[in-house]
Formats: C-alpha cells, sequence, structure tokens
C-alpha cells in the first residue's frame, strides 16, 4: 500500500515536470512566433502603399505557421496597427493538452505572448533635434506652433523633458518621438509623442564642406584678403544700398541694413569668422544659394522687419542644403550682441536654452516675412531660434531641420513641409522620405 502510494507520487512528479518542461518550451515556441509575427508586419507597414488590412493577415498568418497552430493546439491571435502607422502589436493565447494534466484534474493549459515591432525612420524625417540629454531640445514656448504635416519630429534627448510645450504651444506631425520623455504644460502635441525611442545619428554627418576661400569684396569696394571682424566685433561688410552680391567667402560675416534688397547670385556664401545680419527693413533673396558658417562668432539674425527669401542649391556639395557650419564651436558668440545693432531695442540678447550640453552657434529668426526657405537646415553644433510673431517658411516647397537644437518662443508658426517633387531641389540622402528601420519589444 505505502509502495503503490509513493509510486504514484513519484509518476505524477516526473510528470508534472515534464508537462512544465512542455509549457516552458511551448511557450518560448509561441515567443518566437509573436516576434517573426510583428517583424513581417512591420516590414510590410514601411511599405507606403500597403493596408491596414494586409498588415494584419500577414502578422497573423505569420504566427499561426511559425506556432503550429492546429486541432491539437490552437492558437488565438490578435494584431493591431498603430492608429499613426509606426507600428504592429501582437498578442497570441495558445491552449496545450498536459500528459500528466488529467491525473490531477488540469487537461489543459493557456499560454500567451505578445510583442511589438516599431518602425523607425519609416517617415519623412523633417526635424532632428541632435542634443543628446539637455532639457528642451526640442521645446516651444506660448502660442508658438510648428506645423509639419506628412512627417515626423524628433529628439534625441534622453532627458525625461527633452520634448517641451508650454502654454498654448502647438505641434502637428505624422509622427512625434522622444529618446527620452516629454513635458506638456498646457500644450497640444497632435499625435501624442511616443517616448523611449531611439537615438537617430545625424543623418547629414560627413558631408563634404564646401571650399573656404579668399574674402571676398563687396561691390565698388576693394578687396581686403586679409580682412577680419574689426576689434568691436562689427561686421565689415556692410550693405546699405540694393545690389547683387556673388558667392564666396565674406571674412568677418555679412551686415544687410536699411532698406537694402540684396539679390544673391547662385552659389555658396561661406560666414567666416562672423554672422549674417540682415535688419530694419532690407530684403536678402537667392535662388541656388548656400550658407556655410564658421568660427565662434558664426551664426545669423533675420531682424523682425526684414524679407527673406531663399533657395537651396540644386547641385554642386551643398545640393539641397540651405545652411550648414563647421561642426564643432568653442567660446560662440551671439549675434543679437553684435555692435552693428547696438542701436536697436527690440533686438534683445537671445534667451537662453533650456538645457545645454556643449556650446552652440545661434541662428535666431524674428523675421515675419520668412516664408520661403526652401531646402535643409543642418547645423549639428546649432541652436536654430524662432521668436518671430508671423508664419515662417510656410510658402516653401520643403524644409527640413536638423540641429543641436530648436527653440520656439512666443507666437511663431515654423511650416515643414513635404512637397518634395514640386521643387527642382534635391532632398539631402537620410532626411525626407527614407527607409526605416524596425525595434522589436516584448
Amino acid at each position: 500500500m505505502i509502495f503503490g502510494l509513493a509510486a504514484t507520487t513519484l509518476v505524477a512528479m516526473v510528470g508534472g515536470a515534464m508537462d512544465y518542461a512542455r509549457l516552458v518550451s511551448s511557450r518560448s515556441n509561441l515567443q518566437s512566433a509573436v516576434d517573426a509575427g510583428v517583424m513581417a508586419g512591420g516590414n510590410a507597414l514601411k511599405l507606403v502603399v500597403s493596408n491596414n488590412d494586409s498588415i494584419i493577415g500577414l502578422t497573423r498568418q505569420t504566427i499561426e505557421t511559425e506556432a503550429k497552430a492546429g486541432q491539437d493546439a490552437p492558437v488565438a491571435v490578435q494584431v493591431s496597427v498603430a492608429p499613426d502607422r509606426t507600428s504592429v502589436t501582437a498578442r497570441a493565447e495558445q491552449t496545450i493538452k498536459l500528459m500528466f494534466g488529467p491525473f490531477v484534474g488540469l487537461r489543459t493549459m493557456a499560454i500567451s505572448a505578445q510583442a511589438r515591432a516599431s518602425v523607425v525612420g519609416r517617415m519623412r524625417l523633417c526635424m532632428l533635434a541632435l542634443e543628446p540629454s539637455a532639457a528642451g531640445a526640442f521645446a516651444l514656448q506660448r502660442d508658438s506652433q510648428v506645423t509639419a504635416r506628412g512627417c515626423a519630429l524628433y529628439s534625441n534627448s534622453v532627458s525625461e523633458s527633452g520634448l517641451v510645450g508650454l502654454d498654448n504651444a502647438r505641434v502637428r506631425a505624422e509622427t512625434i518621438c522622444s529618446s527620452g520623455g516629454y513635458l506638456n504644460a498646457r500644450a497640444n502635441f497632435t499625435p501624442t509623442p511616443q517616448v523611449r525611442c531611439p537615438a537617430i545619428q545625424d543623418p547629414l554627418r560627413g558631408r563634404r564642406p564646401p571650399e573656404i576661400g579668399e574674402c571676398q569684396a563687396l561691390p565698388g569696394h576693394p578687396g581686403h584678403p586679409h580682412q577680419q571682424v574689426r576689434p568691436n566685433g562689427a561686421v565689415p561688410n556692410t550693405v546699405t544700398t540694393s545690389t547683387t552680391l556673388e558667392p564666396g567667402t565674406y571674412c568677418g560675416g555679412l551686415h544687410i541694413s536699411e532698406n537694402a534688397v540684396v539679390t544673391l547670385k547662385p552659389g555658396i556664401y561661406v560666414m567666416r569668422d562672423g554672422p549674417l545680419l540682415v535688419e530694419m527693413q532690407a530684403t536678402l533673396q537667392g535662388t541656388g544659394v548656400g550658407f556655410y558658417f564658421t568660427g565662434d562668432r558664426g551664426g545669423l539674425l533675420f531682424d523682425r522687419g526684414t524679407t527673406i527669401s531663399l533657395t537651396a542649391p540644386t547641385s554642386g556639395p551643398m545640393a539641397g542644403i540651405l545652411m550648414s557650419e563647421v561642426p564643432s564651436v568653442e567660446h560662440p558668440v551671439d549675434p543679437a550682441l553684435n555692435t552693428c545693432l547696438h542701436d536697436h531695442k527690440h533686438i534683445t540678447p537671445t534667451p537662453p536654452p533650456l538645457g545645454a550640453t556643449s556650446p552652440m552657434r545661434i541662428y535666431r529668426i524674428i523675421s515675419n516675412n520668412a516664408r520661403t526657405m526652401l531646402g535643409t537646415i543642418h547645423l549639428p553644433t546649432g541652436r536654430l531660434v524662432i521668436d518671430a510673431e508671423k508664419p515662417v517658411a510656410d510658402m516653401s516647397a520643403y524644409t527640413v531641420v536638423v540641429a543641436q537644437q530648436i527653440n520656439l518662443y512666443k507666437g511663431p508658426n515654423l511650416y515643414l513641409n513635404t512637397q518634395y517633387s514640386s521643387s527642382n531641389v534635391p532632398v539631402p540622402a537620410g532626411v525626407g522620405p527614407v527607409s526605416g528601420r524596425l525595434r522589436l519589444t516584448q
């Protein structure tokens, strides 16, 4: 009697261990099947022509096939596609028959697995803040807006407030993603930002810089091959009457003032060790032009009453690039503090960033008539500051911004259009419509 009870107990223990091992193995197989399913669905999701029904069907079929679903081991699958079409999520439940469970009244047991495949980079990338860890890498103050329908806004900062929206700020895009978190203090984000997104490397890193040549002389002025910034910091190249300028290297920068209407011939304009200043009621216009900034005094300021209309080159080392810079700076100088502007009380020092991990040149747009800025703005060590009161770049076929930080202050609406086919200005590889990669989470 005792021997028979012991034998039964031993059989039950061995049988239970075998059932447990089978459950563990089946659970692992089911997880692998679900992983394979969402990866298949994610790859389909990257295709612009795909629809939700086809993605769901492909994901479900892959899971059922990989899990070897059958009458003895049925699988129930649930699949969903995120409303913004950036991820595929699946959950599967499978019923496993137990070999020795009936001895204890348990004939079957259910196991489950779930996974999500997120698409990173599938969307048209139209804004990227490269700042790795500071707060406010992409920040909008009161009443400011970014309108980026049809493309993605991305912040690399892992700070819990790497993305900030304050006091009725509004952001509209197809996807909004933060490598850290986001602070929403009475702002309106559409859609709700995704968090903990993997960081994106600068897609324009390693591009060949333009040539920095000898100093360019202004029309009607003798050449100054060794011209540098004046001791008081003023820009030596000052234009106050309407004229046409040639591409080249402007040592100490370029200052356009009063009511001058300055037309730029196609080509590259290097601001060597000085800013690009456009102030008062001046106009700066040019088609097929690119700006390249160097030195601690590099940067730009477009004053409130100015008119700006600029289109990037279609060929050459800056094809598709409207603005770029030397990717290093040590002691940057705020263009708003330039002595050329000392009589203009409305031009206040640029507000400091919410946080920073490295020095940044300042590129500040206050202009209320900067409606055409067609091309890519690439400022790897720059801070783009927009505090105009009217729309910026809204008449551009497309505008892409890749900068260390992007900060908007009270009032402006920055438009990042994506009408790539309506312009002959090429979109640099890595921004605009790009292929994506998948990130699997369980």
